[in-house]
């Protein structure tokens, strides 16, 4: 496996971004049972406009996938190969601790967000007007596939997330969640599923941290093409948004450096 700072032609291009030619977006993606579109994400990550690290976490997967991974060395920088499955918190927590870059991104590996997004969604880190940046499902202007009641859940555990918060978010259980990793090194998580979305959620409020959104483009999976959320991980997203935010260890409040790393 080669460091992203090795590879050629992943100098940041286009508009903007010559500004944060020394800056390395650090994704993590979760995988369980994704045989069929994890090599596309994985190369669309790869071919990004900007230097990459890339940290695949199998979590156990059953269908191949975790075969197909290692036959794709070439465009993993680091490849987590759990024992069993474990969660995507788990996966998520286990993909953290490996990432070294700048700013931490997660990329589900089943196609429904796009990785060309990403270097908008991070620039916000990068220019110092933003901690972390979540990408709203609900602000874009394509949604494809969206199960209304899927839509209703999302919105109902959101609202009870900011009322707990005092975030104004529009999507909190988005896969599109970017953190600069000073920050994210610091929160403390213990999710081990789909619970890890109203953590991180609670913990960047208690940090203090600066949270945005901005709106992305979605193509929802149907179940029958192997969405795996359910009306169970909704009523598990409710007891959790209580559980983070009211009992248990909190966050400190976060220390933002008064220099911004990455202006040039």
């Amino acid at each position: 496996m080669v460091s992203p700072t090795e590879r050629p032609g992943e100098a940041p291009r286009g508009e903007g971004w010559e500004t944060w030619r020394h800056v390395v977006l650090s994704v993590v993606v979760p995988c369980y049972n994704e045989r069929a579109t994890v090599e596309s994400v994985l190369r669309r990550l790869r071919n990004l406009p900007l230097k990459v690290e890339i940290i695949v976490v199998d979590d156990g997967s059953e269908d191949g996938t975790r075969e197909l991974l290692q036959e794709l060395e070439e465009l993993v920088d680091s490849l987590v190969l759990l024992p069993s499955n474990q969660g995507k918190g788990f996966a998520l927590r286990a993909g953290f601790e490996r990432a070294t870059g700048d700013v931490v991104a997660v990329q589900d590996a089943d196609l429904e967000y796009d990785p060309k997004e990403l270097p908008s969604l991070a620039l916000p880190i990068l220019e110092g007007r933003a901690d972390a940046v979540y990408g709203s499902r609900f602000k874009g202007t394509q949604q494809g596939t969206y199960y209304f009641w899927n839509a209703v859940g999302n919105r109902t555990v959101t609202f009870l997330s900011n009322a707990l918060t005092n975030l104004r978010l529009t999507d909190m259980e988005t896969c599109y969640k970017l953190v600069r990793r000073d920050l994210l090194a610091t929160l403390p998580l213990t999710a081990r599923r789909f619970t890890i979305e109203p953590e991180i959620t609670a913990r960047l409020a208690q940090a203090r941290a600066r949270v945005i959104e901005l709106p992305v483009t979605y193509e929802g999976r149907s179940y029958e093409d192997g969405k795996k959320i359910g009306w169970r991980d909704g009523l598990s997203a409710i007891w959790a948004i209580f559980k983070y935010n009211l009992a248990g260890p909190k966050a400190s409040p976060w220390r933002r450096p008064r220099r911004n790393p990455w202006t040039a």
